[in-house]
């Protein structure tokens, strides 16, 4: 296992240890900053506590909690499912462990967007199977590269992860990729898992839905309280299962089989997401208000940055920007990431930990963290970048000095002890002297 999301806090926690100051735009957690948990969850919460029982629940979720998301998921996406369709988990995160457990056996495939949220591979890891990656083209916003997708998948393959808006890029996708996307997966009976999280966190464009689709299509919808709802310390999500055909019947046996044997999601904190559902929703307003100025602002900045070029973000909480490390001393991502948390205490995560195959030269930065913090956060990391440049060309340009010594030795021009002297020189050579002087004067500086 090697979360690299979460893997960068072992140097960090070093640095932080040298007393370096820590600007972690590392984790897409909204609480660390200026994002609050609206009050009427948290009075919900407290109420609960003190009005349940405070026993076991039920294993699929409290029925009054599935029977919102049911409503919720009309009133956004207009399709109609049961509360029996909904499984409440303690985070996305466990719905995806109970998930990949399910769906494989050792040497099952999944395909998983390159790059994407490192739990799904984790996890495919873990259960012995294997995560086959597809493209998601920079050059074109990040959208999904559907031909790669159809000429990935194999006779093993038993699933197709789409996470919308995306966890590394930003990238919102469009309707007609996702409806191509859908095809594929009608076509080959292969279930799509799609990961809507950050549904609601849209700063360009409207979001659409893979609940959308035709009923032809079978899907597992993941959704969460973490981001939109901001409680991600309290650890609730759900899915849902849109199956007309009932391809998925056994898959659905196994994933409640697991979440009987965990018991059940946390009772209180299922009253404070459903209150979170049923309660006024402005502050989502405002607070992607907040990242839009903030995604605008990086945007900006990180393209004005010698070496570093980015593409917008469009939702979510991050961005996935390019770095050049030609000229520098960093033979990948993740040298520079560390190195940068070592020396300026900038935590980022290095891009190969989303995807080995497509997220190699790049970094996850986050939207979430107020201008004067993403200011300063940039201004190191340019002064950074600027610093190592040149003392590699430094470094380049002293590991040409033997040769250089070499020439001059020929011309009579360093003493005994191999220090440069500066007697008159004689052009009596087979060079013009002023170009022969040129060189000369290149190779003693």
């Amino acid at each position: 296992m090697n979360y690299a999301i979460r893997e960068v806090t072992v140097p960090a926690a070093q640095a932080a240890a040298n007393g370096k100051k820590l600007l972690r735009l590392n984790i897409g957690d909204p609480n660390k900053w200026d994002f609050q948990t609206p009050e009427y969850f948290k009075a919900t919460l407290r109420a609960a506590v003190d009005e349940v029982d405070n026993g076991y629940g039920d294993s699929q979720g409290e029925p009054d909690l599935r029977d919102a998301i049911v409503v919720r998921e009309h009133e956004k996406n207009g399709i109609n499912i049961t509360s029996d369709d909904v499984y409440v988990t303690a985070g996305v995160s466990e719905c995806i462990n109970m998930l990949m457990g399910t769906f494989l056996e050792p040497g099952d495939q999944i395909l998983v967007p390159g790059p994407g949220y490192p739990s799904y591979a984790q996890y495919i890891n873990f259960y012995e199977g294997q995560t086959i990656p597809y493209r998601m083209i920079e050059e074109e916003d990040w959208r999904p590269d559907v031909d790669m997708i159809r000429k990935r998948i194999t006779d093993s393959t038993k699933a197709l992860i789409l996470i919308n808006p995306n966890n590394p890029t930003g990238a919102e996708y469009e309707e007609k990729d996702l409806r191509a996307i859908g095809d594929i997966a009608a076509e080959y009976g292969i279930p799509i898992i799609s990961d809507e999280i950050y549904d609601k966190i849209v700063f360009d464009g409207e979001f659409y839905s893979m609940s959308k689709l035709p009923s032809d299509v079978p899907r597992i919808i993941l959704n969460g309280f973490s981001k939109v709802n901001l409680m991600p310390g309290w650890r609730v999500g759900y899915c849902y299962f849109m199956d007309e055909a009932g391809l998925m019947d056994d898959i659905r046996t196994g994933f409640m089989k697991q979440m009987r044997a965990r018991i059940c999601p946390n009772v209180p904190c299922q009253a404070a997401a459903r209150a979170s559902l049923q309660g006024p929703q402005d502050y989502i307003v405002e607070m992607n208000r907040k990242l839009k100025e903030r995604a605008d602002f990086t945007y900006k900045r990180l393209n004005e940055i010698d070496g570093i070029s980015t593409r917008k973000a469009k939702g979510a909480l991050y961005m996935f920007p390019r770095i050049d490390l030609s000229g520098t001393p960093w033979k990948n991502d993740y040298g520079f990431v560390h190195d940068l948390i070592m020396e300026e205490g900038v935590v980022l995560v290095h891009g190969s930990g989303f995807c080995e195959e497509f997220g190699q030269d790049h970094f996850r930065t986050i939207l979430l963290a107020p201008q004067p913090v993403l200011e300063e956060a940039y201004d190191k990391l340019e002064s950074f970048l600027g610093r190592h440049r040149q003392r590699s060309s430094v470094l380049s340009h002293q590991s040409q000095r033997p040769r250089c010594r070499s020439y001059l030795s020929r011309r009579g021009l360093h003493d005994m002890s191999g220090s440069t002297a500066y007697p008159s020189v004689s052009l009596g050579h087979n060079l013009p002297p002023l170009a022969e002087l040129s060189i000369i004067y290149m190779n003693m500086t």
